[in-house]
């Protein structure tokens, strides 16, 4: 029989389901059981020492016809981008289990820049992006969950749970753990970099010892990712930009209760597309990319977008090269105020309407596909159908796209003798994009450390 239209409400947003029966991405699958892949493990006679375990833990009997759903939490008191998490994992289980799945969370690890950065312990960090990959694919494919939603925090989180997602292909959806809100100190905002920069002031005798501890003090004040557009918040922005994560979601602040409404409304989503059978590579295309890509140039993302993109397309099989960076640089103006370059942090861009007011803008302009699916099963169309073509009256942190910061983007690739495959520079603010020159090299974190702070002190 078909199945009769209904609608459902995400983000306060209408979505109705009967126009995705004729959708040829979800319409072959809308018969399917929601423990399609999960029955492998707790269906049949043969099955019997499984479901023992599945006991062991509290199962009934009634709940093997039920998916089992993956929550992949990085919750870690490692760092503040991830001592935040365990609410929105908790808030992640209690809603699948209202939505009638078999949650099964698991950790996954991480590791902080923030701390390894001047360090040989820096040497982990883009390791920590594939543990992280591997670590989700192997519990997702080896327990043959129905789904996974993943939470993550730090830089390499986001990457590396994005390529596990696109490896195993199974319905998912990607919970970002929010962003930390900014410290203050004497009437201007503070961001963790504000504690990188005050080093240098310091140390170049252009700072006071009490102004140095203070920033030092109230840089972070509270758990969330470092709150300007640095590569969590990129990686969150370009996420949601792609369609697999919730609207708003990637501006939100950890701290505020909103982002475990998000959570839970993420478990509910999920759910869905487990019974409509959208998988990530319906939604991460080439043209999906495209317009992660052009979030990033637009807000000044982070130059590792493009290391960890490259990563991310390779793992969806999709073809993408480092010079698609560079051609969609040339045409996407930056008309985002936002720290590490400009003068805002996140939680003023949420205020200003977010992603989807930027993506408004973009679509308008004709530099966005809105074509691409996403993982509510709406277009992004649809999903930006409601949001206002311009952003509030008197906000500055979104500019007019015809008046933006630069004419195109800020990441360019470079090729030369050093990078003849290329490289990625931040060009925010150069007057020539060509560099020559003699080139440093040092054998360890700690020597260049040194170097520049020798530097510093003259």
């Amino acid at each position: 029989m078909p199945r009769q239209a209904e609608s459902a409400t995400i983000i306060g947003v209408a979505a109705p389901v009967a126009p995705l029966l004729s959708n040829p991405f979800i319409a072959p699958y809308l018969t399917m059981a929601l423990n399609e892949r999960s029955k492998n493990v707790t269906a049949g006679v043969a099955r019997a020492p499984n479901r023992s375990m599945y006991y062991a833990m509290g199962y009934k009997e009634s709940d093997f016809n039920k998916p089992m759903v993956g929550v992949a939490n990085g919750h870690s008191t490692i760092t503040p981008c991830n001592s935040g998490l365990q609410p929105l994992a908790d808030a992640a289980v209690e809603a699948l289990r209202a939505a009638g799945a078999n949650p099964q969370i698991f950790g996954t690890p991480t590791i902080s820049d923030g701390i390894g950065m001047g360090t040989e312990g820096m040497k982990y960090s883009l390791v920590s992006r594939e543990v992280i990959a591997d670590g989700i694919e192997t519990c997702v494919n080896g327990q043959w969950m129905d789904g996974v939603l993943v939470i993550g925090g730090c830089d390499k989180n986001m990457p590396g749970g994005m390529m596990a997602i696109a490896r195993t292909n199974v319905p998912a959806i990607y919970v970002y753990g929010g962003t930390i809100k900014p410290g203050r100190h004497k009437g201007r905002d503070l961001t963790i970099v504000s504690a990188f920069e005050a080093v240098g002031e310091f140390t170049a005798g252009r700072l006071s010892e009490e102004d140095f501890k203070a920033i030092e003090q109230k840089s972070c004040p509270g758990s969330g990712s470092c709150g300007g557009m640095y590569t969590a918040n990129t990686m969150s922005s370009a996420f949601e930009a792609m369609g697999m994560s919730l609207p708003y979601s990637s501006t939100m602040a950890n701290e505020d209760h909103e982002k475990i409404d998000s959570t839970a409304q993420s478990a509910a989503v999920l759910i869905e597309a487990i019974r409509r059978g959208i998988k990530p590579r319906d939604i991460i295309t080439r043209r999906s990319i495209e317009n992660a890509v052009r979030v990033i140039m637009a807000t000044g993302g982070s130059t590792n977008a493009v290391l960890h993109f490259l990563a991310i397309a390779h793992a969806a099989e999709v073809e993408w090269t480092i010079d698609d960076f560079e051609r969609i640089r040339r045409v996407t103006p930056v008309f985002c105020d936002l720290k590490p370059s400009g003068q805002y942090v996140i939680t003023e861009l949420h205020q200003a309407g977010g992603i989807p007011q930027v993506m408004k803008m973009l679509l308008g302009a004709g530099l966005l596909h809105g074509d691409c699916l996403t993982i509510t099963g709406q277009t992004i169309e649809q999903t930006l159908r409601d949001v206002p073509a311009a952003p509030p009256a008197g906000q500055t942190v979104i500019r007019p796209i015809e008046t933006p910061i630069y004419a195109q983007g800020h990441l360019a690739i470079l090729k030369g003798n050093l990078s003849p495959e290329g490289c990625v520079a931040k060009i925010s603010g150069l007057k020539n994009p060509v560099i020559t020159g003699p080139a440093r090299v040092y054998d360890s974190e700690d020597d260049a450390m040194a170097a520049t702070r020798r530097h510093m002190c003259g």
